[in-house]
């Protein structure tokens, strides 16, 4: 009787081990990517039937690329060498510090690296990741420091008529303490959501690591979803699966900004927070940037910081909500109310490099004071991880 009641028991526990198995051995047993000491990079990907193998990467040399935005900085390739086994192979020249996204082309086809679990989402692309580390990569790895916690939360918004699903994150010692925290609202770009600044920009690793080197007061970062007709990001809202698209209906027409005192409304009725301008900060990424500048001029005595990186700031049909009207007089009345910090930052090709100079020279002829940042590169993570980390140091103080 004991050996019937086993083999049940037994054979249910093979089946399940089936899935583990085809895990495993559908799996390609090799290391890719595999970073060495002298910071080289090995790919590897077994496809002994293919006639050419490619990866492509922002680890590469960039070449231009046309777009519907124009010509763009977009990622090379460089070809493998496949050997007597099947397995091709690249080994990199020495890299900078970075995180690197890439993927491979076989015979002409994209894919992701199946030895590599490590992957992020852009929109509706997937691509695998790996960091160097040293200098200001160094800030975007996870060390033995004190942890913030990162949440995803529901909040009603009587503007948009919906609850919507937002991102938090708050600093070390948030759980156990009693103290008032600052608030940076944190904004994604087109083709974002309440997941991309936590994932695509490091949010939480750079804000633990800076927190825990004294070059960043402890804050509350709130990172929403810039999407209007979206409830959560993709697979997450009540829409469930479907592919992301880059640019989604009313996302900047002044819906968002208009509804955007309920997210300062539910952050501050749920945290402890100190709800005042002087604690109080937005920036955002492209569509961020955009969103940042017409939210803290049409809430002209919010906020003490702002940040705009890489803004989307260009003239659009449908900006006709009651948020774009009156833009000099409430601009003006932004700065006639002082603030701490007005920070602008753009990389040289950039293709709203000249949008944003002219939005300078604006500026400029209203004596409004700004700081500028000007880096190497386009339109890309790569410079918006950095600036933000360049930005939260300077927030609080």
């Amino acid at each position: 009787m004991k050996n019937l009641f086993l083999f049940p028991v037994a054979l249910l526990a093979f089946c399940l081990s089936g899935f583990a198995q085809e895990a495993l051995f559908n799996a390609q047993q090799l290391i890719s990517p595999e970073v060495h000491e002298d910071k080289t990079v090995t790919f590897r990907l077994f496809a002994p039937d293919a006639d050419v193998v490619e990866v492509t990467g922002d680890f590469l040399p960039t070449v231009k690329v046309e777009t519907p935005r124009g010509p763009m900085d977009g990622p090379g390739k460089a070809k493998l060498t496949k050997d007597e086994n099947g397995v091709w192979s690249l080994t990199t020249d020495t890299l900078g510090p970075e995180l690197y996204t890439y993927s491979f082309l076989v015979d002409g086809f994209k894919t992701t690296d199946p030895n590599n679990p490590f992957l992020i989402r852009d929109v509706g692309t997937a691509t695998n990741i790996f960091i160097i580390g040293g200098g200001h990569a160094d800030l975007f790895l996870t060390h033995d420091i004190p942890h913030g916690a990162v949440t995803r939360r529901w909040y009603d918004s009587p503007g948009l008529n919906m609850d919507r699903r937002i991102t938090i994150y708050t600093p070390p010692g948030y759980e156990k303490s009693t103290e008032t925290y600052p608030v940076l609202y944190l904004l994604h770009g087109a083709g974002g959501d309440e997941e991309a600044w936590i994932n695509l920009g490091r949010t939480a690793q750079i804000l633990d690591n800076l927190i825990a080197q004294g070059k960043a007061k402890p804050m509350i970062v709130v990172m929403p979803n810039g999407n209007v007709i979206q409830d959560g990001a993709p697979g997450e809202g009540s829409k469930n699966f479907y592919k992301p698209t880059f640019m989604i209906p009313n996302t900047m027409d002044g819906t968002y900004e208009g509804a955007f005192e309920d997210i300062i409304n539910f952050v501050e009725s749920n945290y402890r927070v100190k709800a005042d301008k002087a604690h109080r900060a937005i920036a955002g990424l492209s569509m961020g940037g955009y969103h940042t500048l017409h939210i803290s001029r049409y809430y002209p005595n919010t906020f003490d910081y702002m940040g705009l990186f890489s803004a989307a700031i260009m003239p659009r049909e449908d900006a006709t909500g009651k948020v774009y009207s009156n833009f000099d007089e409430t601009l003006q009345a932004q700065m006639d109310n002082g603030y701490e910090l007005y920070w602008i930052a753009i990389g040289k090709t950039d293709f709203l490099y000249e949008a944003n100079t002219e939005y300078r020279a604006k500026l400029d002829a209203m004596n409004m004071p700004y700081e500028y940042v000007e880096s190497e590169g386009g339109h890309t993570w790569r410079n918006w991880r950095v600036y933000l980390s360049q930005f939260a140091p300077l927030l609080f103080q």
